[in-house]
């Protein structure tokens, strides 16, 4: 089976990056898969390339190369086929619009897999309908405005299918009433471990991922303050990067210096092999107000971490088992996320046997089993044969028939907007 998907930006770090990259890989051992980047920042991927898999790109934006696009006049110009509503919008253009348009029309493969939703529009509308459309969300419904909703709505019936990583959020995404589209929920894959697992003999809490608002660290460090007074020999340590502004990091920097948290709490940089800093700790945590997944909270369980984690919307809840290999607390909740810690910490033989219990569980996660289902997905939707797999002739030529009358009035307002303002 020939696999290919389109991805915003490989060469950088991120989640939905990470994610791809696992489940290429999987699928490489026994298929052809390949990555296109849409942009292309820097030389290699700071993630690695996954094995096997074959990497190109469609807008070359390193200066010191030979093929520049940055000085195309076309990557001046705002893009009309990538959504307006999708944040990522400012770094798309006629010029992607185009090379994307060219890539879908003459790509002859058996799935085409778009990995966010203005990716996932661009493979609705100009992907050759002889390919397995499949869109994945890796992020939340919720988490998108009234106007990405609207276009998830027009837009999406023209997929075959839409993957989501939790139930919930596939439970919402099928309240859209989307006609024809298969919505089903694939977690993220977590690879097995290349260190040892964690042994229980540090004193360390750790947490990671970016340092945003709402990851909420603010919210664990006041609940570590309360910690740190009943067990004055744990530490806390957090990784990951802040926005380039690095406003929430100096935040956090004068948050610990107020509490008195100097030597308990230690902001520290993304660590590309992230296990071998989870493999010295003995608890994991999480104190976000929302997660789409959680793949640190499956990070940590694999070395063999108990997880404490706040019970938000939507992916902790559909990973950690309450009692048995974490414990979950009302998001918010200072005090409740402090005494599930210093539970655990009271209690060696509690959290070696929720820390067995949590590397048993993430087996459900692992990168084979989590191919399987899509290889599944797409298996089926391929048996059921010629002609069968998009909405009909009929039906697909007056959706685009109503996309491009769409298309037309939302230029004619633009049009008009611009004209007001002059």
């Amino acid at each position: 089976m020939r696999i290919s998907f389109l991805l915003h930006n490989a060469y950088t770090i991120g989640g939905t990056i990470r994610s791809t990259f696992n489940l290429a890989a999987a699928l490489a051992t026994h298929h052809e898969v390949e990555i296109v980047s849409v942009l292309r920042y820097r030389e290699t991927p700071a993630m690695g390339a996954p094995p096997n898999v074959r990497l190109t790109h469609l807008v070359d934006l390193r200066r010191t190369s030979a093929h520049y696009d940055g000085d195309d006049p076309r990557h001046a110009r705002p893009a009309r086929v990538f959504p307006r509503a999708d944040g990522r919008h400012r770094q798309y253009s006629r010029l992607t619009d185009e090379r994307i348009g060219r890539y879908l029309s003459r790509l002859e493969t058996d799935v085409i897999v778009g990995t966010r939703p203005g990716l996932n529009v661009h493979i609705a509308r100009q992907a050759h309908p002889a390919a397995i459309r499949v869109g994945q969300e890796h992020l939340a419904l919720s988490g998108h405005g009234l106007r990405m909703r609207h276009e998830i709505r027009h837009r999406y019936p023209l997929l075959d299918a839409l993957t989501t990583v939790t139930e919930a959020d596939a439970h919402a995404y099928r309240q859209l009433g989307l006609p024809g589209v298969r919505v089903q929920a694939i977690a993220n894959s977590v690879p097995a471990l290349t260190a040892e697992p964690a042994e229980h003999t540090g004193n360390v809490v750790v947490a990671a991922g970016r340092l945003i608002p709402v990851k909420r660290y603010d919210l664990l460090v006041r609940a570590f303050a309360h910690v740190v007074a009943a067990h004055p020999d744990w530490r806390l340590r957090i990784f990951g990067r802040g926005d380039t502004t690095g406003d929430e990091r100096r935040a956090l920097t004068a948050l610990i210096d107020s509490l008195g948290l100097n030597g308990h709490v230690f902001l520290n940089d993304h660590v590309g092999a992230l296990e071998h800093e989870l493999a010295k700790a003995s608890i994991a945590v999480s104190a976000s107000d929302r997660e789409s997944f959680g793949m640190t909270i499956v990070e940590a369980m694999r070395c063999g971490l108990p997880v404490v984690a706040t019970d938000c919307p939507h992916g902790p809840r559909e990973i950690i088992t309450h009692g048995v290999d974490g414990r979950l607390v009302r998001p918010g909740d200072v005090d409740g996320l402090a005494a599930a810690l210093c539970d655990l910490i009271r209690d060696t033989a509690l959290r070696r046997r929720m820390g067995q219990a949590a590397r048993q569980n993430s087996a459900r996660f692992a990168p084979d089993r989590i191919a399987g289902q899509h290889l599944a997905l797409y298996q089926e939707l391929l048996g059921r044969g010629p002609g069968k797999r998009s909405l009909g002739p009929l039906r697909e030529s007056a959706h685009r028939a109503r996309t491009a009358a769409i298309d037309t009035a939302h230029t004619l307002r633009s049009t008009a907007r611009r004209a007001v303002r002059k």
